[in-house]
């Protein structure tokens, strides 16, 4: 039966198919990493960026295309992860802004919407870079525009654009050596495809299942552990009253009898409440008997991205029984409790604990857990800047897969400014920190912050997952590689001398300082051993060593 026009309905379940097209072969899409790496996510990044719009979707109950438009285009841009979803939200977003005011889409429609989609996700790019996923987005407005001549009967048209897409796609690694060396396509293209095949698939009726997966069905794939009490509530109380002894231990009592992991820590104007429990609204409730609250964060303990407002020493110290000292009530919530505002705050991401608390020792106000196989969207460096009383926010994106969503997070935040400082390492993240002075105006801070991540030279060493070749150089599965800002800088059998070889292409004549930040799966003597090594092949730096606690890098390095 031939489909001359899709409503909003039918657009919508072709959207869902998509998106679970793409969820079911991400994995696949992850390996198609130029550098064989343990680190690939752009299979990842993509589906979770769809997968925020699409639940957004799936819940209105008669969808117009003005109405699927907003969620598609809120949920893609809000959840937006990685370069490869920042630019696939853009997709998106120019997609329905199009076709919004809209009740059927036509051939000749559909070619006017992928030209916008297109000519949204170029804008959005700086510098736009041919043999990647706006290429082959590019393939699908070109094709689009001349089907519409052709042909009125939508299956046909989008079999012909897909075809046409597959083709563009096959052709990115002549239009990037890079690709053609290592011996793969382009990972945001073929997830394009691979979106575009589920949408074809829904529409001729070849999937007639649009249903989500909820968080919670996703959770027991992972096989992850029931918990007894699985959110986490906090909020700072304002109370009414003075919160006297009696008070806070019958709140206490109470927050025991509905939860466990309770911490009730009360300073001279507000109380601080952490509680894990399976009923978030009636803690709520309850606190708001005693007065006003605000800061109110709900945590699903399922997820690996959360942002706490009470410490884990206080957590830990609850579950023990110890009493939590009162000196420094409200250490963690900084700012964020309606304290007078300031001139500048800082969000950053961290790959590891030790690199976290690092960053909060150098003065950030929200530290945001990422990198690395685990990039946060353009909402959690959203809502962290938003929790934060400041005026001008920098963020440190830390690594230039969240670069994109960091700027994305900047043209979506309100009543204050976000200003991206373009850092693409941890190392650089660092030293941006250590260069900011409060007294500066914010463009002076702009210019200095760079100057200071310019000074830097940043490395890291991890393993191959796959045989390759890059640079010329054969890799093994198995070898250590020491990876640059300029790129592959040593391969080989032995991590000493890979992590050696790669500090010497690092280094410069005026270098005085070596920092090792060894990872999660180095034990501290075997990073003491080697800080020793380094010392004695360098013995005119100065080395330090750090723990860091990042996932996939066995060490991350700075030379300046």
């Amino acid at each position: 039966m031939s489909v001359k026009t899709i409503d909003a309905e039918l657009a919508r379940n072709m959207f869902l198919a998509g998106a679970k097209n793409l969820d079911s072969k991400k994995d696949w899409i992850n390996d198609l990493n130029v550098f064989p790496v343990p680190d690939g996510d752009t299979g990842t990044n993509m589906t979770m960026t769809i997968m925020s719009a699409a639940h957004a979707a799936s819940e209105i109950a008669s969808p117009t295309f003005r109405t699927l438009g907003k969620a598609v285009s809120s949920g893609s841009l809000r959840g937006a992860r990685g370069n490869s979803g920042v630019i696939l939200s853009q997709l998106f977003r120019g997609f329905m802004k199009e076709v919004r005011e809209m009740e059927e889409i036509s051939v000749k429609d559909l070619a006017a919407a992928t030209l916008r989609a297109t000519e949204t996700a170029y804008k959005a790019v700086m510098k736009p870079k041919e043999g990647t996923i706006l290429t082959v987005a590019k393939a699908v407005s070109d094709k689009a525009a001349v089907i519409g001549d052709e042909t009125d009967d939508m299956e046909t048209a989008l079999t012909q654009i897909i075809e046409h897409a597959e083709y563009v796609l096959s052709k990115t690694p002549e239009m990037l050596p890079v690709l053609k060396e290592a011996g793969v396509v382009d990972s945001g293209g073929q997830g394009l495809v691979v979106i575009l095949r589920g949408m074809l698939d829904a529409l001729a009726g070849r999937v007639t299942d649009f249903s989500l997966d909820t968080p919670a069905e996703k959770t027991e794939t992972k096989q992850q552990p029931k918990l007894r009490f699985p959110y986490a509530v906090e909020f700072i109380l304002e109370p009414e009253k003075p919160f006297s002894d009696a008070v806070k231990n019958n709140f206490k009592a109470y927050l025991m009898s509905v939860g466990e992991s309770a911490v009730v820590i009360v300073s001279a104007d507000n109380v601080k409440i952490h509680v894990e429990t399976d009923h978030p609204g009636d803690v709520i409730e309850n606190g708001l008997k005693y007065g006003q609250i605000r800061s109110v964060t709900v945590d699903n303990l399922y997820s690996e991205h959360s942002e706490s407002i009470v410490s884990q020493a206080e957590i830990q110290a609850a579950r023990a029984g110890e009493t939590i000292p009162m000196e420094q009530p409200l250490a963690a919530a900084k700012e964020e409790d309606g304290g007078e505002s300031r001139k500048f705050g800082f969000v950053t991401v961290a790959a590891g604990e030790g690199i976290g608390e690092i960053f909060k020792g150098l003065g950030c106000d929200k530290v945001i857990m990422g990198g690395q196989t685990m990039n946060p969207s353009t909402a959690d460096i959203l809502d962290a800047a938003e929790a934060i009383n400041a005026d001008t926010i920098f963020v440190l994106p830390n690594n230039k897969n969240i670069i994109m969503a960091a700027q994305q997070a900047a043209g979506l935040i309100g009543g204050k400014k976000l200003i991206v400082i373009p850092t693409r390492t941890i190392p650089q993240g660092i030293a941006a920190m250590i260069g900011f002075e409060p007294t500066r105006s914010a463009s002076e801070n702009i210019e200095a912050l760079n100057d200071a991540i310019s000074n830097v030279q940043s490395g890291e060493v991890t393993y191959a997952v796959r045989d390759t070749t890059i640079d010329g150089r054969k890799i093994l599965k198995g070898n250590m590689m020491g990876l640059t800002d300029a790129g592959l800088a040593a391969v080989g059998s032995d991590i000493t001398d890979v992590l050696i070889g790669m500090i010497e292409s690092m280094k410069r004549d005026e270098s005085e300082l070596i920092t090792l930040y060894y990872g999660k799966d180095v034990m501290e003597q075997d990073a003491d051993m080697m800080a020793e090594k380094v010392r004695e092949h360098f013995p005119d730096l100065e080395v330090e060593l750090q723990s860091g606690g990042q996932p996939v890098y066995y060490y991350i390095v700075s030379v300046e």
